[in-house]
């Protein structure tokens, strides 16, 4: 074995070592958190890593920004938007698009002018801090929806912007590398939103494309667990992958697509299409797999955030990091509110209520995507100074959202009245769970007896089983919504939107099958909009919201 060889192979057995402590260590601080609960999960990694990144030559790990966004982020984003269903990402996806799309290219104007303004930093690199800053990460944030009992409306737009903004601050913040390499001057908007275009929708058609081609011939067809898990990995770094590489395939070199976008896109796909294809064993193991990929994922992620902090640094920059903080917080406070308001001026029925918009506005705390953009950036083409500069202030702006922003968004939270969770509504839900669990399982084996697998005998004896569980938990049910008979509205009023919802669809499908009119499906369809309007009118006046999903 020659000296490369032995230096490969230490290499091999440091990142190895150091990729074990770290997961022993995130295990220490869940085990910490779980039984103190004072601060978040995430936020308390990445305290652990600064203490860490204090003791010198700690691992000596490389967390270059190729690392985080190519290996990474992909488990994150493809396991968040598994659980995303299409319709209720659908009904406000409007409102997402616009804070995905036009509050992120405000939010980066806004930063990139008062950077540019009170700091003195070149427009090109003011820019590029403006458009990395501008991707949320609600990691944190989402936590506390789920323990807290948030609206699933609130939770979709948060996570769902998140999801969105991601691939848009990374490819702004491409375009504004490419103005500053070309010159400011010889970029113009015209190219540069022709290039953003071109660069987001190819990224969104990869994803859609390869997730539709793995949900529909390989999760509906093989009918094998490991199979079908093996295969998802693949679709989730290979959507990546494909998609920035795309001109490679293609032969055009320097074409490339979103590759964040991809991820995303996919995700919906398999988590909408796919998951349905499979059998209940199936989609067992593949939520447990990629919430297993993305805890781990996470924090090592925000155990990084920790060790690639310089607290030095961050003294020697305190005023640019201060300015930073101010222009992060005005601009979203601007985004958020200004687009909003808009938007439910546009669409009344949908309009946000303001306790929403405050959590929107607080919660957007900045994490993984920001740290890897900045830590691409160095001196060839802003200069060593100003990209020094610049990796600082994120570092100090991530680190305030996430330990002011992400220590008091439960506080917020509850002052809203938006924490909805209590034990009847608790209760209710523990009670539904368990009949819909007995119903699906009721289901598999019928499947599996009218396929020949089980013998009449068994078939019957295991379904009079299911049939006792399911009348008790009924009986229950019933008795539990007597007690509380305002929950038995919440669950008429859900039940009603549903069916509002079955009828819409029923509709469209008949106008794709030519049963009707363009003219009587716009009728029709604006008919039951209104309904539906109308019920989320009657959800919120009843202080229901969205909570009982």
């Amino acid at each position: 074995m020659n000296l490369l060889q032995l230096a490969q192979e230490s290499n091999i057995i440091q990142a190895e070592l150091g990729l074990v402590v770290l997961l022993f260590i995130a295990a220490f601080v869940a085990i910490f958190v779980r039984r103190f609960q004072r601060i978040p999960y995430t936020t308390a990694l990445v305290v652990v890593g600064l203490g860490l990144a204090l003791m010198p030559n700690f691992l000596n790990l490389d967390f270059g920004a190729d690392v985080i966004l190519a290996v990474l982020v992909p488990p994150l984003l493809f396991e968040a938007t598994l659980n995303i269903p299409w319709n209720r990402l659908q009904s406000d996806l409007g409102i997402i698009a616009l804070l995905a799309v036009v509050g992120t290219l405000l939010s980066t104007i806004i930063v990139g002018g008062a950077v540019m303004q009170f700091l003195g930093i070149p427009l090109a690199a003011a820019l590029a801090f403006g458009a990395l800053i501008s991707a949320t990460d609600p990691v944190s944030v989402i936590s506390f929806f789920r323990s807290l009992g948030v609206s699933k409306r609130l939770s979709i737009m948060v996570e769902g912007e998140s999801l969105f903004n991601d691939g848009t601050a990374i490819v702004l913040f491409n375009l504004a590398l490419t103005a500053g390499l070309l010159g400011i001057d010889s970029f113009g908007p015209g190219q540069a939103l022709q290039q953003f275009v071109v660069v987001s929708l190819g990224g969104l058609a990869v994803g859609l494309v390869l997730g539709y081609i793995v949900s529909s011939l390989i999760l509906k067809n093989v009918d094998d667990n490991l199979i079908e898990t093996t295969t998802t990995v693949a679709l989730a770094f290979g959507a990546y992958v494909i998609a920035e590489s795309f001109g490679k395939f293609v032969g055009v070199p320097d074409l490339h697509f979103s590759g964040i976008l991809a991820v995303v896109a996919a995700g919906l796909m398999v988590g909408n299409i796919g998951l349905q294809n499979t059998s209940p064993t199936t989609r067992l193991t593949l939520e447990n797999f990629w919430e297993f990929a993305a805890y781990i994922t996470n924090s090592i992620i925000f155990l990084a955030i920790g060790l690639e902090i310089n607290l030095a640094d961050l003294r020697l920059f305190i005023v640019p990091i201060v300015v930073a903080v101010v222009a992060v917080l005005v601009s979203r406070a601007i985004v958020v509110y200004t687009l909003t308001w808009g938007y439910g001026r546009i669409q009344p029925g949908k309009r946000i209520p303001l306790p929403y918009r405050n959590v929107m506005f607080w919660g957007g705390l900045r994490g993984a995507i920001s740290l890897a953009l900045a830590l691409s950036l160095d001196g060839h083409i802003f200069g060593a100074t100003f990209a020094t500069e610049l990796r600082v202030m994120t570092f100090g702006v991530v680190l305030f959202t996430l330990l002011v922003q992400g220590t008091t968004i439960d506080r917020v939270i509850k002052r809203l009245g938006l924490a909805a969770r209590s034990g009847k509504r608790v209760e209710m839900q523990r009670r539904q769970a368990r009949l819909y669990a007995q119903w699906a399982g009721q289901q598999e084996l019928d499947r599996l007896y009218n396929e020949g697998i089980l013998y009449k005998e068994m078939w019957e004896a295991m379904r009079q089983v299911y049939d006792g569980k399911i009348e008790d938990n009924m009986q229950a049910l019933l008795e539990h919504l007597e007690v509380y008979p305002e929950l038995e509205q919440e669950l008429f009023l859900q039940a009603r939107e549903d069916v509002l919802k079955a009828e819409r669809s029923a509709i469209g499908d008949a106008l794709r099958r030519g049963l009707v009119s363009d003219d009587v499906y716009h009728e029709l369809i604006e008919s039951l909009n209104n309904r539906l309007a109308a019920m989320e009118i009657l959800k919120e006046n009843r202080g229901l919201g969205d909570e009982a999903d």
